[in-house]
């Protein structure tokens, strides 16, 4: 496959509540150069205070995401149930999520696409499975699909 970097820059915010799953996903997508402007929250509470920039989140530390990675089994609220008020919410339904979670169950997978989900991909087991997986992001979210201003920085 080709090693060229991706052109455009897209924020993308991470919801996992794990902190090796993120650290592992940030070497992950910086190894493909889709880090560098990487954000997380750890949980679903934290991930719509970051989408309406309430609290802790502003407009400066907190830009319009063009890609959400979301974890499904996170404390406080769930990543099904901030799926469901993404979606819901017309300011923020045009902005795509990704399930990336250890989950297999077809109950998840198929509430994930009722809720809106835009792909549903299962958690590797090895690093470089990870690396494999978010190139393949990259390349599919990056540089093939058109996706609406606003959470690209040119």
């Amino acid at each position: 496959m080709d090693d060229q970097p991706v052109a455009r820059t897209i924020t993308i915010l991470m919801a996992d509540d794990d902190p090796d799953d993120r650290m592992l996903a940030k070497d992950a997508l910086t190894e493909n150069r889709l880090a560098n402007d990487l954000h997380f929250v750890e949980d679903g509470e934290q991930l719509l205070d970051y989408l309406y920039r309430r609290g802790q989140y502003n407009e400066e530390n907190a830009p319009k995401p063009g890609l959400i990675l979301l974890d499904l089994n996170m404390p406080k609220m769930d990543g099904r149930e901030a799926l469901r008020h993404i979606k819901h919410d017309p300011d923020l339904r045009r902005i795509p999520v990704v399930v990336l979670t250890t989950s297999k169950a077809e109950q998840d997978i198929i509430r994930s696409y009722d809720l809106g989900v835009n792909s549903f991909i299962s958690k590797p087991v090895t690093f470089d499975e990870l690396v494999d997986v978010t190139r393949r992001i990259g390349d599919y979210w990056f540089g093939i699909v058109e996706l609406p201003k606003g959470g690209q920085k040119d």
